[in-house]
């Protein structure tokens, strides 16, 4: 019995953080307001959008193959 509730409560767990809705203000809550001379009122999605500067493209290439590590000259070994 155990081992099945323990099969079977993950798996509960993972399918009720898949629900997707739209989404919009908590009941008696609204949107934050416009910006301070702004006449523009961003809606929920406009929100959520990443700023370019929040989450950059990546700039370096990543490693094609092992390479030799450069000496750390901070590596040290614990003390003690």
């Amino acid at each position: 019995m155990r081992r099945g509730l323990a099969l079977i409560l993950p798996l509960v767990l993972l399918a009720a953080c898949g629900q997707k809705k739209d989404l919009r203000p908590a009941e008696g809550e609204t949107l934050p307001t416009a910006a301070y001379g702004s006449d523009h009122q961003p809606s929920a999605e406009e929100l959520l959008e990443v700023d370019p500067q929040a989450a950059p493209e990546r700039s370096v290439e990543l490693r094609k193959r092992s390479e030799e590590r450069e000496d750390d000259p901070f590596d040290l070994p614990p003390e003690g």
